[in-house]
């Protein structure tokens, strides 16, 4: 029998902080759900790049953001907004960056499990 589950933001189940922003997840029926915050003057290449050990974003993203404009361009070129009240999908492989003085807070999901997790690198690696 199907179980109705409801999680509220406000009480996540773990928060992740980072340079400009901040991310709450709560874990329902088995898949997370991120609800994020990027203040203006946040940018991935900047503030994300170094936690997530790539050049680029490698996570897809199909979500709706809530408030604020985020400006993507992917690594192949192409560039692109994401505006307040839109639901969106955003392939792996791209920069993003907040455009204006308005908070981009954005509820993703299918991005999010590692989402501003700091990539460890193993002994060998050093």
């Amino acid at each position: 029998m199907a179980v109705l589950e409801s999680k509220k933001f406000e009480v996540p189940h773990e928060v992740r902080e980072y340079a400009r922003g901040r991310l709450e997840l709560v874990r329902i029926n088995g898949s997370v759900v991120g609800r994020a915050r990027f203040e203006p003057g946040w940018r991935w290449s900047k503030d994300m790049a170094s936690i997530a050990g790539t050049p680029s974003c490698r996570a897809s993203h199909y979500g709706y953001q809530v408030s604020g404009i985020m400006h993507l361009k992917m690594d192949d070129g192409t560039e692109g907004e994401v505006h307040a009240g839109e639901a969106y999908f955003i392939p792996p492989g791209h920069d993003g960056w907040v455009v204006g003085n308005e908070p981009v807070i954005t509820v993703d999901f299918t991005g999010m499990p590692n989402y501003a997790k700091r990539v460890t690198k193993k002994k060998s690696e050093e």
